[in-house]
């Protein structure tokens, strides 16, 4: 495979969180109807670990996004965007052999990816030594990224000994995929590589679909070296168990009463609203209510990604 690395890092301060993954050209109707009748379309950048990035950021988290996009017109409007919502670009690379990823996403029915030998599918362990985990404060992860190819499934260990290595904290949100890969083996990949991280945000819903735990304590027992594990059960409430004093202490903070647009990405705010509010300081209690506040403002909305959210909670 031959890329297009970035350049050399100039004098911007080092990010204090990478998130790494792919980020699709996401295409969606402008006006929620279904893509079969719809008359207008847009395209914007798509991807579990850049949502997250771009929460961070617009909280005042110095945050990298790390990836690879296609050298195609594709990946320079998903680059541009997120590098304007104030995410650091600079360990982005451009593959010219392989195409930016593309999902459509049908409002209310399901999405649809083309992502099959992305550039981003192409990244692997040998890539590692050229990002700043060295120097990183927190390296979030997700599960999407070991079922993209088999040269991704070897990524991300590699990612995680390296900030094991540096000291960093380390976040990982399983992200089950149903369409990437089947159940059973999601389960056996992500369980290991979750137990591994300081942080592990979950839905019940899927904790429950590959592992067969439908409550948050018992999805907790299945990471028992993880220090914080947080469950997001949609509407109902968000649970921490945290270890990290030794005694397990369970807190739940009820979810917002919202008018649902679209789900899709809400996951990824209510995690940048949590460790944003971790990286402070805040309390557990206040660290899923930041959650929830981002979350319920993308409920709102028919994008992965909703910027301004910021004036509505506090930073």
């Amino acid at each position: 495979m031959t890329t297009t690395q970035p350049g050399p890092p100039d004098a911007a301060p080092a990010p204090e969180v990478l998130c790494i993954g792919e980020t699709m050209a996401m295409v969606t109707s402008t006006d929620a109807s279904p893509v079969a009748t719809a008359r207008t379309f847009t395209i914007s950048p798509g991807g579990a670990e850049s949502n997250l990035a771009q929460y961070l950021a617009e909280l005042g988290v110095r945050t990298a996004w790390v990836s690879a996009l296609g050298d195609d017109p594709l990946g320079d409007r998903v680059l541009a965007a997120i590098a304007a919502s104030g995410v650091d670009t600079r360990w982005v690379s451009r593959d010219p052999g392989a195409n930016t990823a593309v999902y459509v996403k049908d409002p209310g029915a399901k999405v649809y990816y083309y992502r099959k030998g992305s550039a981003a599918s192409r990244l692997g362990p040998a890539h590692v030594p050229g990002w700043p985990v060295a120097t990183a404060r927190w390296v979030h992860v997700s599960g999407i990224t070991p079922a993209l190819s088999d040269s991704c499934r070897a990524l991300l260990p590699a990612v995680l000994d390296a900030a094991r290595a540096a000291g960093a904290g380390i976040s990982f949100d399983v992200n089950y995929r149903p369409a990437l890969w089947p159940t059973a083996e999601a389960a056996a990949t992500l369980r290991p590589l979750a137990d591994r991280a300081d942080v592990v945000l979950v839905g019940r819903d899927e904790a429950e679909a590959l592992w067969g735990t439908p409550t948050a304590e018992e999805i907790a027992a299945l990471f028992p070296h993880t220090g914080r594990v947080v469950v997001k059960d949609g509407a109902v409430e968000a649970v921490e168990v945290d270890r990290t004093g030794g005694a397990e202490v369970v807190t739940r903070v009820p979810a917002r009463r919202v008018e649902v647009v679209e789900s899709v990405g809400a996951g990824d705010a209510f995690g940048g609203g949590y460790l944003a509010a971790l990286l402070r300081g805040d309390d557990a209690e206040e660290r899923l209510a930041m959650g929830h506040s981002l979350a319920a403002w993308v409920l709102g909305s028919p994008a992965d990604h909703r910027s301004g959210h910021g004036s509505h909670v506090r930073a």
